[in-house]
């Protein structure tokens, strides 16, 4: 580890190609998160199953791809395909534990991404996937900085595609009515919203953002039957740190977990990455009790 940081000590550049690759990671954990909190803004349900419908989505632009189907509209497609997913699980599933206590249904969306897990792994294997994009790499900096012209393009789709969702829900009568519900769901319902329909939207347009997300991570990285749980985790924090509701705070919290987390990478070694995403997961949810407890003293 002292030897790590002294490299980026004695090389800076070392710290521009960390930096770099760490925002445009971050890109792809805020679009993942942003679905996460709009789930547990309207539903007050904590998705357990988010990484793994991202994962299942990599898995259709995959598959479509050894179709000979246009790597092109493998993000398309596969928003498409999570959307009905997710209209599923939510009539078979989630309808039944939406009223319920968060407690059931944090058990119930995590029966859903153990259900997940095994079903990839009978259906793709355990193996390590990735969708070869085509697309070359940039030199920087007299060749010192490399940049991958996938990760700058799905950088750019995550953007777009979250400005598009937040527009959206602004817009549309639909992301009006998503919005009324989420913030009183039972005078929606006098109003004449129909919260049911609403909610199975919701969790829909969920699951089809995290499709989209798992097209652009299947050719930025790769997929594995069990590799959703970073996902969830990664945007659980997102959605702690930045709050419900707020686009803006849920991209400047991706990009900053990127990028500290592409540093811990380089810092610690490859093999303890995961883990300090979990100590990080353990720091934040110390921290967020310990603010709610200075806040209900100064109330009392």
């Amino acid at each position: 580890m002292i030897a790590n940081l002294s490299i980026l000590f004695d090389a800076p550049i070392f710290v521009v190609q960390l930096l770099i690759d760490g925002l445009l990671i971050g890109a792809l954990f805020a679009l993942v998160a942003y679905g996460m909190a709009l789930v547990w803004g309207v539903m007050n349900i904590i998705n357990i199953a988010q990484g793994e419908f991202v994962i299942l989505g990599g898995y259709v632009a995959l598959t479509v791809a050894n179709w000979g189907v246009p790597i092109v509209l493998g993000l398309p497609i596969s928003f498409i395909v999570l959307f009905l997913v997710g209209w599923a699980v939510y009539r078979a599933v989630i309808c039944r534990v939406v009223d319920e206590d968060l407690f059931i249904s944090i058990l119930a969306t995590f029966g859903i991404s153990i259900l997940f897990q095994q079903l990839m792994n009978q259906m793709f294997t355990a193996d390590v996937r990735t969708l070869q994009s085509g697309l070359d790499t940039w030199f920087l900096f007299d060749d010192m900085v490399t940049v991958s012209q996938i990760k700058v393009v799905s950088f750019v789709s995550a953007i777009v595609f979250g400005v598009a969702v937040m527009i959206f829900m602004r817009r549309s009568r639909l992301g009006q009515a998503i919005r009324a519900t989420a913030q009183n769901a039972r005078a929606a319902r006098i109003m004449g919203i129909d919260t049911d329909r609403v909610y199975a939207m919701t969790y829909s347009i969920n699951a089809a953002i995290c499709g989209a997300a798992g097209a652009l991570v299947v050719m930025t990285w790769f997929v594995q039957p069990f590799a959703g749980l970073a996902f969830t985790v990664r945007s659980f924090m997102i959605v702690v740190i930045a709050g419900l509701g707020n686009l803006g705070a849920v991209a400047v919290s991706g990009l900053t977990l990127g990028t500290l987390e592409n540093f811990a990478g380089f810092i610690l070694g490859a093999e303890f990455q995961m883990a300090f995403i979990f100590s990080l997961l353990v720091v934040i949810l110390v921290w967020r009790n310990y603010r709610l407890g200075r806040e209900r003293k100064v109330l009392r």
